[in-house]
């Protein structure tokens, strides 16, 4: 009887479940009783190396086909005696010991061996890496191969500043030639480009045996250099031998676009010194670059740096960046070409963008972390969600433990992150500058942690990251411009870093937001923010900038910030956050190449100058929350006096001499400013790739022998601006059957350039969307004249926009800027001095209409 119900024990509900739930997805494919007994899993879980890297710096195992094989080979000798005898004991004497229907993995084990079946904890949602050294590795595209070599390289400060390189004149162009003429070295066989769309992930990346690119040596006397960059972050498609020492390269694109080649990071061997090599990239996309002012390439040589401990350095001579003058008929190239001299024979060198920080350089140091037991303290690590690979997006909990609720509760958060473009590898190393002060034991990082609940999330796009990529995520697209995105399972990082900010804004109140970024154009560090037009808040938001301008003026520039919110930016991080109600809220910028500031001019940035900008935001922070009166009244005087500044800088480019100590405060701040020069991503937005493949499959009609459409708009902007195109035609022939009929006269009125007549400065509104449309139709009516056809078209233009705009919110139609009076459109301000939750005070319709001008609206408040 006993038997009988033995052989009708059920599995243990939870293994029973995840069985098939595993098996279901391709995950588990061996049979149950290959599990061990559950005596013992805790302990083999952290023996398993299929997921993991043994130890922070050391090399991978070599992957086993069935890890669960491999742990039940080693379960047998991993026990100790003690338990050895227990469970042999247990075997012999308990019928229920030996039935396989009742081993279960929920059951723990004391140390000393005695049987307790108590259950196990439950499992965190995503596993992160242990406090005893394993790190969980990398996940890549199937697609992609990766050499097993754990590429690491060590930090180090030049005793000497490294200046622009500075350019005679009579650099050489070479010509390119390609492989027709010369002889193909290295090339990546299996990439993902346009077309394709990213399926799946593995550790390890391509199955199967990875062979060797490089070309093989015909002996010691063969100089042929061997390259490499199937490692993490790396990126060359590419390598063309053209003569004994000139070598051709060509950059691999982003993975699943054919666009944003910019970020290059590659290994060569097989060096010989004393001998001038030249490099040629020869598909760079970007018309314009630091490397024409100066910038030049960084090397690292692995013979320097193991005897030496010498790490990346600026090199090159002969720098030149130019136009590809090949042409194919498609967009054109642009080249980066220098020579170099290594510094040993036989030498392991990389050759990089910038510094390389990769997703293995943010785990080791996340794990020192969470291994320190102060740090660990008040800093609290989870994972926030899952890449559309696999890799753990991670959030950090920064914070000191509070006394009370109360205490808790009256705290303000500040939010960070870092690496949404992944080629941006500055924004890693100032975080890394920011989060070794925050979690030190200095008293103003205590001070901080005593006030602020800081959120940090270090690295938004690990995928793309991992395989190298410049700008965009595995979906092919630009992170930074769909923070306003729906689609969680395509941008999981984005989506779940949005929403743990609108969470946090419901608790209490965001003092800062700020995103991390590098710039390939402009040197020095900036921040591009948004203009608040709130009169309460007038030039609040400048006054964090302008204080770092001041704790670090050999980096940081004020007079590089721009505060314009163009319609082309309004999915990015910023603006989004902004019009959640972040008043401060910045995307910082730091450059690839250096500073043309003070003792810094002319000089590359080291990483210990990024570490240090990262000090530098934590001491500006404090000084921002201490004695808040006195530095804001200093601070905002000397905005306007800027302002003012600019302002008749700009009337004087413009031909206009105007005094304007009374109505100077009327001027919008948008027309001050020019247009930021970040990059145009607006080929990478819109719907992922593997979406847009979808919907861009031919529609058949059912009816038979019925011809499919000739052409398919290929995204939803081009079926936005076609529907526009066709209303707006249709109005337009409307328009002028009417004029015809109604006779309209042909005689514009002519409107001052900055300055509205005096004459009505009552009918003025305050509303941005159109203020010279109401103008007009204003005035036209007074003067009983009718509007010149010009006008009418762009009154029929601005209607038709505000018609779609209603029908499709999210639909973004130009760059130019439009700001609103709206209280869902606008930022909530939320700085000073009243902090109440009712602090987002909503514009009475009531309130004295303030006069604007026709060309310069924007507004400044005295």
């Amino acid at each position: 009887m006993g038997w009988l119900f033995l052989s009708q024990v059920l599995p243990d509900p939870y293994e029973d479940f995840m069985y098939h739930h595993l098996q279901y997805y391709g995950y588990f494919k061996a049979q149950r009783g290959n599990l061990p007994n559950s005596a013992t899993h805790q302990r083999l879980w952290k023996s398993n190396s299929r997921f993991l890297l043994n130890g922070s710096f050391g090399e991978r195992d070599d992957l086993i086909p069935d890890p669960l094989q491999k742990e039940k080979l080693l379960w047998p000798t991993c026990l100790s005696s003690t338990v050895h005898r227990q469970l042999e004991a247990v075997n012999r004497d308990s019928l229920m010991w030996n039935s396989p229907l009742l081993r279960s993995r929920q059951l723990l084990y004391d140390d000393l061996g005695d049987i307790n079946p108590r259950l196990r904890e439950p499992r965190d949602l995503f596993a992160l890496f242990s406090s005893s050294g394993p790190l969980l590795a990398p996940r890549w595209p199937i697609e992609c191969e990766v050499i097993k070599e754990n590429v690491r390289h060590i930090e180090w400060v030049p005793p000497q500043p490294e200046y622009f390189y500075q350019s005679t004149g009579n650099e050489k162009v070479p010509e390119i030639v390609g492989e027709e003429k010369g002889t193909v070295v290295y090339q990546l066989d299996s990439v993902p480009t346009e077309g394709s769309y990213f399926t799946c992930s593995r550790v390890g990346g391509k199955r199967g045996i990875i062979k060797d690119l490089a070309v093989t040596l015909q002996g010691p006397d063969d100089n042929t250099l061997l390259f490499e960059s199937r490692f993490e972050s790396g990126n060359l498609q590419k390598a063309v031998r053209i003569d004994t020492y000139e070598y051709e390269l060509t950059l691999r694109t982003d993975l699943y676009t054919n666009k944003h080649t910019q970020w290059f990071y590659f290994r060569v061997q097989n060096t010989r010194k004393d001998v001038t090599y030249r490099f040629t990239i020869v598909n760079l996309l970007k018309p314009k670059s630091l490397y024409t002012t100066g910038m030049k390439p960084l090397m690292y040589s692995q013979l320097d740096a193991d005897t030496h401990n010498i790490g990346w350095r600026r090199v090159g001579n002969e720098i030149k960046y130019y136009k590809n003058n090949t042409d194919d008929k498609q967009q054109p190239f642009y080249c980066l070409t220098w020579t170099i001299q290594f510094p040993h024979d036989q030498d392991t060198c990389f050759f990089a963008h910038f510094y390389p920080y990769t997703y293995t350089d943010l785990q080791c140091y996340l794990l020192s972390v969470a291994n320190n037991p102060v740090q660990s303290q008040f800093c609290k690590l989870r994972a926030l969600c899952r890449s559309l690979a696999g890799n753990t997006v991670y959030l950090l909990t920064i914070t000191n433990p509070s006394q009370s609720p109360q205490e808790a509760a009256a705290k303000k958060a500040v939010v960070f992150s870092a690496r949404v473009h992944p080629g941006e590898s500055n924004g890693s190393w100032i975080m890394k500058g920011f989060l070794d002060f925050i979690l030190s034991n200095s008293p103003d990082a205590q001070l901080l942690r005593d006030i602020f609940v800081f959120k940090v999330v270090p690295m938004l796009n690990p995928d793309g990251v991992i395989v190298g990529n410049y700008r965009c995520s595995l979906a092919g697209r630009d992170l930074n411009r769909h923070y306003k995105t729906i689609l969680k399972e395509s941008f999981p990082c984005i989506w779940y870093t949005k929403n743990m900010i609108k969470r946090l804004l419901e608790e209490r109140e965001v003092l800062l937001y700020c995103d991390f970024h590098g710039h390939s154009r402009k040197n020095n560090i900036f921040v591009y923010g948004c203009n608040n037009n709130h009169r309460k808040y007038w030039l609040h938001e400048r006054v964090f900038p302008l204080m770092l301008s001041k704790n670090a003026p050999d980096k940081f520039s004020f007079h590089s910030c721009n505060f314009k919110v163009q319609k082309c930016r309004e999915g990015t991080g910023r603006v989004v956050m902004w019009r959640m109600g972040i008043l401060n809220s910045y995307t910082m910028e730091s450059t690839f190449g250096g500073s043309t500031l003070g003792s810094k001019r002319d000089t590359h940035f080291t990483i210990e100058d990024l570490k240090c900008l990262g000090y530098h935001v934590c001491d500006t922070l404090l000084d921002f929350c201490e004695n808040e009166e006195i530095i804001f009244t200093q601070c905002l005087a000397e905005l306007k006096e800027l302002l003012q500044q600019e302002i008749h800088k700009k009337f004087n480019e413009l031909g206009q001499d105007v005094d304007l100590e009374g109505s100077w405060s009327d001027i919008s701040l948008s027309d001050i400013e020019s247009s930021t020069s970040g990059s145009d991503s607006s080929l990478s937005d819109g719907l992922p790739i593997h979406l847009l493949n979808i919907a861009d499959e031919p529609t058949w009609s059912k009816e038979e022998g019925r011809t499919p459409k000739t052409q398919e708009l290929q995204t939803r902007k081009q079926r936005n601006e076609q529907y526009q195109r066709n209303n707006l035609m249709r109005e337009l022939k409307l328009t002028e059957d009417a004029s015809e009929r109604a006779g309209f006269a042909s005689t514009p009125q002519k409107q001052p350039t900055f300055f509205k007549n005096s004459e009505n400065p009552s009918y003025t509104t305050m509303k941005n969307d159109k203020p010279r449309l109401n103008e007009t139709r204003v005035s036209a009516r007074e003067k009983d004249t009718s509007l010149d056809p010009s006008e009418m078209t762009t009154l029929i233009l601005t209607k038709n926009k505000e018609r779609l705009q209603s029908r499709k919110p999210g639909f973004t139609e130009s760059c130019s800027p439009k700001t609103s009076t709206k209280t869902s459109q606008e930022p909530a301000p939320g700085m000073k001095p009243d902090w109440s939750r009712s602090r987002y005070p909503v514009a009475k319709r009531s309130r004295a209409a303030m006069p604007t001008y026709p060309s310069l609206h924007v507004y400044t408040y005295p």
